[in-house]
């Protein structure tokens, strides 16, 4: 029995083991089925499509970056193709080895092993970072014979941004860089982040900054087949991609360079308008910086030189640089007077010389003539002491209150980045702008020395040129702006960019004239008379002396004898012809004295050419690049008869857009043939000095 009942419980056990093991079996049967219902069922497209992604590869084709023109067609920035060796770090097992290795092929400088170690610490470990940039025919092919033995190092084929006229107009056209991380992630948070796959560059400054979405364009992708190793064999599918537009500017890249010129090794800021509808005509900072020095990355040796330098040549004097504008602010004064009914023009105030105010005594220029003063005597003779008392009547608010529909100290609004707003003072803004209250009491002595455009009054150039450009369309304000039209790059159809509208700041036209004339009065017998001479229009204009340093009641100004940038800066303001203003300009040389001797003399040669189509003869241009004021310019040579380097705009279109797909077909197909011909820099792409 006992033997029985062992059988019995033998075989209970092994049929509970059966059944367990038969249930085991079953569930595992189960989740493999289950599994594979999952797999092939709820992800059959995901994973489908990474199966795709195995055998093919999605290859960006970065699209060709629009040109940017002049008004006339000049082409300012354009493309070119040429080939790269570029490494992935992640795919290398001894990176300095390697690039050791590299450098027994091809030519590897210190300064490339510095830029590549940069890049290297900005980006990620598996992008592909650049360390020779425009190899020669002979070196693709060199690299070619030698590849199997550097895995992780390719030649691609990239575009490059040129800037054919190098530091020429340089803070207006702007440069492109490597994008940053601050860029990369502000691209990965907008709308369309995909846009910029592939793409390594973006707009860092000036227009190539502000109008990024428009030069940018749309990118493409190539499907291409791949084998187990990696390599491209064929092309599945192409999206080609849309080539950025073309911007075109309203600046005269003749003019700008003629007053670029002038400027010779001075600093100081021009911006020249039309009056009757805001487009600038040109926008002068000097000293200027090249931006072709940027596009792979500017070296430490350069930027050091840049960003060192005491001249700031990266600073845009006329968008950022602030200064007083000295007497230039007495036409707007006068105008404030006429408006407010505070003076009319016929008042007589007697200037002596200087004006007392609470026992203070406000002076003025030694070569002042003095006597009884109107308002056009004022300002045809530039009375300080006028001016003073002017000030005085007045009050800090009822000139703020004035001149801020006129720009100053305003936003303009123009149409690239960086613009800072100066300082309009008022009381309300000390209050704001100091912390002790000692320091935000207004004190009347303080709104004295506003009326000639000195004191707290600090300006950028386009605000003065904005204002001016009022006064000449009879106090209708147009809003400046640099770009005129985008044109589709494949189209070629051009599409006009709207301006703001026109608004009118409710002058009488009578008192606008009659300061239009008293101004025509300054350079027809007045303090710019001696450089308007002999012209062939008139114009009308106000010179202008603005303190770079304050000094001590005991101190006296000899500029002789101070340090060259402690001297007073001079400016010019100005519009021509008279009778129908089609130019309005502001311009300053920084230390260089007074208005008359060297900001009116660039006024009047750059009036000389955009209405009489001249430019100045070399020993002219020389002397007032050195200063000099120099004689009349009498008869100067035809713009056309100067050796200009002209660059077709649509000879430079269609070679771009030709580099651009030759580039883009050989970025997909480089690793299957890295030995194709090397893309050339066309002749339109070539730097011009």
């Amino acid at each position: 029995m006992t033997a029985i009942r062992n059988v019995q419980a033998e075989l209970s056990r092994f049929r509970l083991r059966v059944l367990v093991a038969s249930l085991v079996v079953l569930t595992c049967f189960g989740l493999v089925a289950t599994r594979l219902t999952y797999l092939q069922v709820v992800r059959h497209e995901d994973l489908r499509a990474q199966a795709e992604n195995n055998r093919t590869a999605i290859v960006p084709i970065v699209p060709n970056r629009g040109l940017i023109l002049d008004r006339n067609g000049i082409v300012l920035a354009t493309n070119y193709s040429a080939y790269t060796l570029e490494v992935t770090p992640s795919r290398v097992a001894n990176l300095e080895q390697t690039i050791n290795q590299l450098a027994q092929v091809l030519e590897i400088t210190t300064r490339d092993r510095r830029h590549f170690k940069k890049l290297r610490e900005e980006a990620k470990n598996f992008e592909s970072l650049p360390l020779r940039s425009r190899l020669s025919d002979t070196e693709v092919a060199r690299f070619a014979a030698q590849r199997y033995r550097f895995p992780g190092v390719d030649i691609k084929a990239r575009l490059f941004r040129n800037y054919p006229f190098a530091e020429l107009a340089s803070h207006v056209v702007g440069y492109i860089g490597r994008i940053n991380a601050a860029e990369k992630e502000a691209i990965e948070e907008s709308e369309d982040p995909a846009n910029y796959r592939g793409t390594d560059y973006i707009g860092k400054l000036g227009i190539e900054q502000s109008f990024e979405t428009q030069l940018h364009g749309i990118t493409g992708v190539d499907a291409m087949e791949t084998s187990a190793g990696g390599r491209a064999t064929r092309r599945l599918a192409s999206q080609p991609s849309t080539p950025g537009n073309t911007v075109k500017l309203s600046i005269d890249i003749k003019l700008q360079k003629l007053i670029e010129d002038m400027y010779g090794e001075r600093r100081g800021a021009l911006v020249a308008l039309d009056p009757k509808s805001g487009e600038v005509l040109a926008f002068v900072s000097k000293p200027t910086f090249d931006p072709n020095l940027f596009v792979d990355g500017i070296d430490q040796e350069n930027w050091q030189l840049l960003n060192g330098s005491i001249d700031k040549p990266l600073l845009n004097r006329a968008l950022r640089g602030t200064y007083p504008p000295g007497s230039t602010f007495k036409p707007f004064m006068a105008l404030a007077a006429l408006h407010t009914g505070t003076r009319s023009a016929g008042t007589l105030i007697n200037d002596p010389g200087y004006y007392m105010f609470a026992g203070h005594r406000f002076g003025s220029p030694e070569n002042e003539r003095g006597g009884i003063m109107d308002m056009r005597r004022a300002i045809v003779e530039s009375s300080n002491a006028y001016f003073y008392s002017l000030a005085n009547e007045l009050g800090v608010d009822t000139m703020h209150d004035f001149m801020k529909p006129l720009g100053f100290g305003q936003i303009t609004g123009i149409d690239i980045y960086g613009e800072v707003r100066g300082v309009l003072p008022s009381q309300a803004w000390k209050r704001g702008y100091f912390k002790r209250p000692e320091q935000q009491k207004w004190y009347a002595g303080e709104t004295i020395s506003l009326g000639i455009g000195q004191g707290y009054n600090s300006f950028t150039m386009l605000q003065l040129a904005q204002a001016t450009a009022i006064v000449a369309n009879n106090g209708i304000k147009h809003t400046p702006h640099l770009v005129i039209a985008t044109q589709d790059a494949s189209t070629r159809v051009s599409v006009p960019v709207a301006a703001q509208p026109a608004q009118s700041l409710g002058y009488k036209l009578a008192h606008v004239e009659f300061i239009r004339q008293a101004m025509v009065g300054v350079t027809q017998g007045g303090t710019s008379s001696r450089v308007f001479a002999g012209a062939g229009y008139i114009s009308g204009g106000k010179t202008g002396t603005a303190q770079a340093v304050s000094l001590s009641k005991s101190e006296k100004y000899v500029a002789s004898r101070m340090e060259e940038r402690h001297r007073d800066h001079s400016l010019y303001i100005a519009f021509a012809p008279a009778d129908d203003p089609k130019i309005a300009l502001a311009v300053i040389v920084e230390n260089a004295g007074f208005g008359s001797a060297s900001a009116a003399p660039i006024a009047r040669r750059a009036f000389d050419y955009w209405l009489l189509g001249q430019y100045p003869n070399d020993d002219d241009l020389q002397a007032v690049s050195k200063g000099l004021a120099g004689p009349p310019i009498g008869k100067p040579r035809l713009a056309t008869d100067v050796n200009w380097p002209v660059v077709a705009a649509s000879a430079a279109a269609a070679a771009t857009s030709a580099a651009a797909s030759a580039a883009s077909a050989a970025s997909a197909m480089v690793r299957a043939a890295p030995a194709a011909q090397h893309g050339s820099i066309p002749a339109s792409a070539r730097r011009l000095r």
